[in-house]
Protein backbone atom coordinates (compact mmCIF):
# COMPACT_ATOMS: atom_id res chain seq x y z
CA UNK A 1 0.00 0.00 0.00
CA UNK A 2 2.38 2.73 0.77
CA UNK A 3 4.71 1.63 -2.36
CA UNK A 4 1.15 2.22 -4.69
CA UNK A 5 0.86 5.33 -2.47
CA UNK A 6 4.99 6.41 -3.11
CA UNK A 7 4.21 5.65 -7.05
CA UNK A 8 0.94 7.70 -6.85
CA UNK A 9 2.95 10.92 -5.68
CA UNK A 10 5.60 10.35 -8.22
CA UNK A 11 3.15 10.48 -11.12
CA UNK A 12 1.70 13.03 -9.97
CA UNK A 13 4.97 15.25 -9.31
CA UNK A 14 6.05 14.34 -13.31
CA UNK A 15 2.97 15.63 -14.23
CA UNK A 16 3.02 19.40 -12.67
CA UNK A 17 5.44 20.57 -14.61
CA UNK A 18 4.46 24.19 -14.60
CA UNK A 19 4.12 23.88 -10.60
CA UNK A 20 7.77 22.26 -10.64
CA UNK A 21 8.74 25.21 -12.97
CA UNK A 22 7.38 27.52 -10.23
CA UNK A 23 8.73 25.89 -7.28
CA UNK A 24 12.13 26.23 -9.20
CA UNK A 25 11.80 29.83 -10.12
CA UNK A 26 10.55 30.58 -6.51
CA UNK A 27 13.85 28.86 -5.01
CA UNK A 28 15.87 30.56 -7.36
CA UNK A 29 14.72 34.14 -6.84
CA UNK A 30 13.42 33.15 -3.20
CA UNK A 31 10.51 35.78 -4.41
CA UNK A 32 7.17 34.99 -5.53
CA UNK A 33 6.99 38.60 -7.39
CA UNK A 34 10.62 38.17 -8.82
CA UNK A 35 9.43 34.49 -9.91
CA UNK A 36 5.91 35.77 -11.55
CA UNK A 37 8.55 37.89 -13.64
CA UNK A 38 10.59 35.47 -14.75
CA UNK A 39 7.94 33.21 -15.73
CA UNK A 40 5.40 36.12 -16.87
CA UNK A 41 2.65 34.60 -14.52
CA UNK A 42 0.74 36.84 -11.99
CA UNK A 43 1.88 36.16 -8.26
CA UNK A 44 -1.37 34.84 -6.94
CA UNK A 45 -0.97 31.98 -10.01
CA UNK A 46 2.70 31.44 -8.79
CA UNK A 47 1.35 31.23 -5.10
CA UNK A 48 -1.27 29.12 -5.90
CA UNK A 49 1.46 26.57 -7.99
CA UNK A 50 2.89 26.08 -4.91
CA UNK A 51 0.32 25.30 -3.34
CA UNK A 52 -0.98 22.68 -5.82
CA UNK A 53 2.35 20.90 -5.42
CA UNK A 54 2.66 20.93 -1.99
CA UNK A 55 -0.52 18.87 -1.26
CA UNK A 56 0.70 16.98 -3.98
CA UNK A 57 3.66 16.08 -2.62
CA UNK A 58 2.50 16.17 1.32
CA UNK A 59 5.43 18.35 2.52
CA UNK A 60 5.98 22.07 3.09
CA UNK A 61 8.59 23.57 0.65
CA UNK A 62 9.32 26.65 1.68
CA UNK A 63 9.08 29.65 4.59
CA UNK A 64 7.69 32.72 3.80
CA UNK A 65 6.92 35.88 6.14
CA UNK A 66 6.19 39.13 4.80
CA UNK A 67 10.01 39.84 4.99
CA UNK A 68 11.69 36.74 3.50
CA UNK A 69 11.12 33.50 1.62
CA UNK A 70 13.40 30.31 2.76
CA UNK A 71 13.53 26.70 1.22
CA UNK A 72 12.29 24.54 3.70
CA UNK A 73 14.46 21.65 4.39
CA UNK A 74 12.31 19.36 2.39
CA UNK A 75 12.41 21.80 -0.26
CA UNK A 76 16.44 21.88 -0.39
CA UNK A 77 16.27 18.29 -0.80
CA UNK A 78 13.21 17.95 -3.67
CA UNK A 79 15.06 20.92 -5.53
CA UNK A 80 17.54 18.81 -7.67
CA UNK A 81 14.46 16.37 -8.41
CA UNK A 82 12.70 19.46 -9.59
CA UNK A 83 15.50 20.82 -12.03
CA UNK A 84 16.11 16.81 -13.02
CA UNK A 85 12.41 16.92 -13.80
CA UNK A 86 12.81 19.90 -15.74
CA UNK A 87 15.67 19.34 -17.52
CA UNK A 88 14.33 15.71 -18.53
CA UNK A 89 10.97 18.03 -19.93
CA UNK A 90 12.97 20.47 -22.19
CA UNK A 91 15.23 17.04 -23.59
CA UNK A 92 11.58 15.42 -24.21
CA UNK A 93 10.10 18.57 -25.83
CA UNK A 94 13.53 18.65 -27.87
CA UNK A 95 13.69 15.33 -29.26
CA UNK A 96 10.14 15.66 -30.02
CA UNK A 97 10.76 19.16 -32.27
CA UNK A 98 13.69 17.13 -33.59
CA UNK A 99 11.22 13.81 -34.76
CA UNK A 100 8.59 16.20 -35.83
CA UNK A 101 10.96 17.92 -38.54
CA UNK A 102 11.43 16.77 -42.11
CA UNK A 103 14.80 15.25 -42.14
CA UNK A 104 16.99 15.05 -44.84
CA UNK A 105 19.73 11.93 -45.02
CA UNK A 106 22.90 13.38 -47.21
CA UNK A 107 25.46 11.18 -48.29
CA UNK A 108 29.40 12.92 -48.91
CA UNK A 109 32.63 12.17 -50.02
CA UNK A 110 34.85 13.33 -47.19
CA UNK A 111 36.30 15.20 -49.54
CA UNK A 112 33.87 18.03 -49.17
CA UNK A 113 32.82 17.74 -45.67
CA UNK A 114 32.98 21.45 -45.11
CA UNK A 115 30.69 22.58 -48.00
CA UNK A 116 28.36 19.34 -46.28
CA UNK A 117 28.33 20.78 -43.10
CA UNK A 118 27.55 24.21 -44.69
CA UNK A 119 24.66 22.84 -45.98
CA UNK A 120 23.18 21.26 -43.13
CA UNK A 121 23.52 24.58 -41.31
CA UNK A 122 21.89 26.35 -44.16
CA UNK A 123 18.71 24.02 -44.23
CA UNK A 124 18.75 24.43 -39.59
CA UNK A 125 18.39 27.95 -39.90
CA UNK A 126 15.83 28.24 -42.45
CA UNK A 127 11.76 28.76 -41.56
CA UNK A 128 10.77 26.40 -41.42
CA UNK A 129 13.75 23.78 -40.28
CA UNK A 130 14.96 21.61 -41.76
CA UNK A 131 17.10 18.72 -40.50
CA UNK A 132 19.99 16.74 -42.15
CA UNK A 133 21.42 13.32 -41.12
CA UNK A 134 24.99 13.36 -42.71
CA UNK A 135 26.66 10.26 -43.63
CA UNK A 136 30.07 10.18 -44.88
CA UNK A 137 31.18 7.86 -48.17
CA UNK A 138 32.57 7.56 -51.04
CA UNK A 139 30.92 7.24 -54.49
CA UNK A 140 30.20 3.65 -54.84
CA UNK A 141 29.15 3.49 -51.15
CA UNK A 142 27.14 6.34 -51.76
CA UNK A 143 25.04 4.88 -55.39
CA UNK A 144 24.32 2.04 -53.27
CA UNK A 145 22.61 3.96 -50.32
CA UNK A 146 20.83 5.80 -52.65
CA UNK A 147 19.25 2.83 -54.60
CA UNK A 148 18.14 1.36 -50.94
CA UNK A 149 16.32 4.39 -50.42
CA UNK A 150 18.47 4.57 -47.36
CA UNK A 151 19.98 8.43 -47.95
CA UNK A 152 17.69 10.92 -49.34
CA UNK A 153 20.33 12.68 -51.54
CA UNK A 154 24.34 12.35 -52.02
CA UNK A 155 27.11 14.49 -53.47
CA UNK A 156 28.74 12.06 -55.75
CA UNK A 157 31.77 12.17 -58.11
CA UNK A 158 30.49 12.54 -61.83
CA UNK A 159 29.36 10.68 -63.85
CA UNK A 160 26.82 9.64 -62.09
CA UNK A 161 24.91 6.53 -62.60
CA UNK A 162 22.28 6.90 -64.87
CA UNK A 163 19.44 5.92 -62.19
CA UNK A 164 19.73 9.30 -60.60
CA UNK A 165 18.89 13.11 -61.05
CA UNK A 166 21.94 15.00 -60.82
CA UNK A 167 22.09 18.62 -60.19
CA UNK A 168 23.99 21.75 -58.53
CA UNK A 169 27.67 20.86 -60.42
CA UNK A 170 30.84 22.22 -59.04
CA UNK A 171 34.45 21.48 -59.51
CA UNK A 172 37.41 20.60 -56.97
CA UNK A 173 40.66 21.46 -58.75
CA UNK A 174 43.22 18.63 -58.13
CA UNK A 175 46.18 20.49 -58.39
CA UNK A 176 49.33 19.19 -55.84
CA UNK A 177 50.79 15.42 -55.41
CA UNK A 178 51.30 13.46 -52.40
CA UNK A 179 54.63 11.48 -52.73
CA UNK A 180 56.41 9.55 -50.02
CA UNK A 181 59.30 11.32 -48.51
CA UNK A 182 62.78 10.99 -49.99
CA UNK A 183 60.85 10.69 -54.14
CA UNK A 184 62.63 11.99 -56.51
CA UNK A 185 59.80 14.54 -57.39
CA UNK A 186 59.71 15.75 -53.64
CA UNK A 187 62.73 18.35 -53.70
CA UNK A 188 61.16 20.18 -56.37
CA UNK A 189 59.25 23.26 -55.62
CA UNK A 190 56.47 21.90 -57.95
CA UNK A 191 55.75 19.43 -60.59
CA UNK A 192 54.75 19.09 -64.35
CA UNK A 193 52.33 16.79 -65.88
CA UNK A 194 55.14 15.54 -68.25
CA UNK A 195 57.18 14.53 -64.72
CA UNK A 196 54.76 11.72 -63.94
CA UNK A 197 56.06 9.58 -66.70
CA UNK A 198 57.04 6.26 -65.63
CA UNK A 199 55.51 6.86 -61.85
CA UNK A 200 52.55 4.46 -60.47
CA UNK A 201 49.70 7.16 -60.53
CA UNK A 202 47.54 6.46 -57.62
CA UNK A 203 43.46 6.55 -59.43
CA UNK A 204 40.07 6.55 -58.28
CA UNK A 205 38.16 3.41 -59.43
CA UNK A 206 36.44 4.71 -62.60
CA UNK A 207 37.62 8.05 -63.40
CA UNK A 208 41.33 8.26 -64.96
CA UNK A 209 43.17 11.31 -64.53
CA UNK A 210 42.90 12.91 -68.08
CA UNK A 211 46.26 13.93 -69.40
CA UNK A 212 48.40 12.48 -67.10
CA UNK A 213 50.75 10.25 -67.73
CA UNK A 214 52.29 7.11 -65.80
CA UNK A 215 50.65 4.00 -65.14
CA UNK A 216 47.05 4.15 -63.57
CA UNK A 217 46.49 2.30 -60.29
CA UNK A 218 43.40 2.53 -58.72
CA UNK A 219 41.65 2.50 -55.33
CA UNK A 220 38.68 2.45 -54.26
CA UNK A 221 35.69 4.11 -53.53
CA UNK A 222 37.02 7.54 -53.59
CA UNK A 223 39.05 6.86 -50.54
CA UNK A 224 41.62 9.65 -50.37
CA UNK A 225 42.62 8.77 -47.34
CA UNK A 226 43.32 5.04 -47.84
CA UNK A 227 44.85 6.22 -50.81
CA UNK A 228 47.77 8.22 -48.75
CA UNK A 229 48.52 5.15 -47.17
CA UNK A 230 49.69 3.37 -50.49
CA UNK A 231 51.72 6.87 -51.01
CA UNK A 232 53.13 6.34 -47.77
CA UNK A 233 54.07 2.52 -48.49
CA UNK A 234 55.37 3.58 -51.41
CA UNK A 235 53.02 2.21 -53.29
CA UNK A 236 52.43 5.10 -56.30
CA UNK A 237 51.81 8.75 -56.49
CA UNK A 238 48.73 10.59 -55.87
CA UNK A 239 47.33 13.42 -57.44
CA UNK A 240 44.77 15.57 -55.11
CA UNK A 241 43.21 18.92 -53.95
CA UNK A 242 44.96 21.63 -52.18
CA UNK A 243 42.31 21.56 -49.76
CA UNK A 244 43.32 17.95 -48.61
CA UNK A 245 46.88 18.70 -48.85
CA UNK A 246 46.19 21.86 -46.27
CA UNK A 247 44.28 20.02 -43.74
CA UNK A 248 45.86 16.55 -43.34
CA UNK A 249 49.35 16.09 -41.82
CA UNK A 250 51.53 13.19 -42.30
CA UNK A 251 54.81 13.26 -41.74
CA UNK A 252 55.30 10.09 -43.88
CA UNK A 253 54.13 12.19 -47.01
CA UNK A 254 54.56 15.35 -48.69
CA UNK A 255 52.91 17.49 -50.71
CA UNK A 256 53.72 19.15 -53.92
CA UNK A 257 52.32 21.60 -55.79
CA UNK A 258 51.03 20.27 -59.19
CA UNK A 259 50.78 21.92 -62.81
CA UNK A 260 48.63 19.64 -64.55
CA UNK A 261 46.33 22.21 -66.53
CA UNK A 262 42.33 21.85 -66.22
CA UNK A 263 42.99 18.49 -63.74
CA UNK A 264 39.87 18.51 -61.48
CA UNK A 265 37.19 16.06 -59.77
CA UNK A 266 33.23 17.29 -60.61
CA UNK A 267 30.53 16.58 -58.18
CA UNK A 268 26.94 17.16 -58.67
CA UNK A 269 24.39 16.15 -56.08
CA UNK A 270 22.26 13.17 -56.84
CA UNK A 271 19.06 11.71 -56.03
CA UNK A 272 16.47 8.97 -57.50
CA UNK A 273 13.25 10.49 -59.56
CA UNK A 274 11.55 8.90 -56.53
CA UNK A 275 12.53 10.98 -53.83
CA UNK A 276 11.70 14.55 -55.73
CA UNK A 277 10.32 16.25 -52.37
CA UNK A 278 9.78 19.71 -51.41
CA UNK A 279 12.78 18.65 -49.03
CA UNK A 280 14.87 17.78 -51.45
CA UNK A 281 14.03 20.65 -53.53
CA UNK A 282 15.10 22.86 -50.63
CA UNK A 283 18.48 20.85 -50.25
CA UNK A 284 19.34 21.13 -53.84
CA UNK A 285 18.91 25.26 -53.19
CA UNK A 286 20.82 25.29 -50.34
CA UNK A 287 23.41 23.47 -52.25
CA UNK A 288 23.23 26.44 -54.79
CA UNK A 289 23.65 28.96 -52.32
CA UNK A 290 26.18 27.37 -50.30
CA UNK A 291 28.45 26.53 -53.75
CA UNK A 292 27.73 30.43 -54.66
CA UNK A 293 28.10 32.17 -50.71
CA UNK A 294 31.55 31.29 -49.63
Amino acid sequence: MQRAVRVVHHLLVLLMLREIQCFAAVAARLGFSAAAADLGLSQPAVSQAITRLERATGVRLFERNAREVRLTAAGKALLPQAEQVLEAARAFTGEAARLARPTIHLAYPPLVGTLAARIARRLAGRTPALGVELRPAGRAAAARALAAGEVSAAIIATPAPAAFVTAARFHVTVDHLAVPPGHRLDQRGGVAAADLGGEALLTPAGRPWQGLPGRARTFADDDFAAALDLVAAGAGVLPLPQLLARTIRREDVRFVPLDAGDLRITYALAWSREQATPELMALVQAVQDALWTR
